[in-house]
């Protein structure tokens, strides 16, 4: 019952003790008062998203809504307001086999929507119910005609495959589907600790290819750095002086070279080292003034 009906049926039962009872006039509040039982009985109302399925003398007599509309009492009814919205159905499977022999447990939901409310409502009981039942009979044969790889891996191809195969079960019932989305596969503890551990196996390989790539790179390097050095000893004097000016240059301390290596330096890079151990005390932190060293003798 509608309170638009209601309402109007309100007034007329007002409007019928009113005539009897003011104006004396039982001939019209009689019929007034018919009209006030029959008003909530035979004006109906649909909203927007609903259809009203109408049987007159039991056939079909075709669809209602949305808004007002009237039945004839008694000899029409209202077998179902049928919700067009889309409508979710989530559906779940436990412990199913794929095809290669794996227990799995899987959760989807399927959107669906009705087209055809005459056939929804004459065909099947409940629709809905129907709806599900199919729809988890067909996520069990999907996972019992999949490989367990392709159904981690291409969950789309899948979910198109689930909603052609619901699709095509329930298009005659005037229901279409308009998607299916798996929400997660769930494995064995058992299976799952095998997995992470080949995961962890094959990332550990990967990490050991990569160091020893990086270590034959270094090598090369090297080896080609060695033989630059032994072709000229300029660059073995240079890279000599460079690494005592980066061992000195933050430090501002005195180095202490064997006569030997100063005279393997030559004059040349004497001096070049000189420079920069001026250039690297300048930049370093004031230290306090230090005596002067003895003469060394050679």
């Amino acid at each position: 019952m509608n309170p638009i009906a209601t309402g109007i049926a309100v007034i007329l039962l007002a409007a019928a003790a009113a005539s009897f009872v003011l104006l004396h006039q039982p001939l019209l509040a009689v019929p007034l008062a018919i009209l006030a039982f029959l008003a909530p009985s035979s004006l109906r109302m649909a909203r927007q998203w609903e259809r009203a399925v109408v049987l007159r003398a039991g056939r079909m007599q075709g669809t209602r809504g949305p808004g007002l509309f009237m039945i004839i009492p008694v000899v029409d009814s209202v077998a179902g307001m049928v919700d067009l919205r889309i409508q979710t159905t989530p559906i779940a499977t436990e412990q199913t086999l794929t095809r290669d022999t794996t227990p799995v447990d899987v959760d989807a939901i399927v959107f669906w929507k009705v087209a055809d409310p005459e056939r929804a409502i004459t065909v099947l009981m409940d629709y809905a119910g129907s709806v599900s039942l199919v729809a988890q009979t067909s996520l069990r044969e999907m996972i019992g005609a999949t490989d367990l790889a392709t159904l981690l891996e291409d969950r789309k191809h899948i979910d198109t495959v689930l909603r052609d195969s619901i699709a095509a079960k329930i298009g005659d019932w005037g229901i279409t589907v308009q998607g299916v989305e798996i929400r997660d596969v769930m494995l064995p503890r058992s299976l799952q600790d095998a997995m992470s551990r080949q995961a962890q196996a094959g990332r550990e390989r990967q990490a050991r290819v990569t160091l020893a790539a990086a270590e034959r790179e270094v090598a090369t390097e090297l080896e080609e750095a060695a033989r630059t050095y032994d072709r000229s000893p300029t660059a073995m004097q240079i890279l000599q002086i460079n690494r005592i000016y980066e061992m000195n240059k933050d430090r501002g301390a005195t180095i202490l070279l064997p006569t030997s290596m100063a005279d393997s330096m030559g004059r040349p890079s004497a001096a070049l080292m000189a420079s920069a151990l001026a250039v690297a005390a300048a930049q370093g932190p004031e230290r306090p003034s230090q005596p002067p060293e003895p003469e060394r003798q050679t």
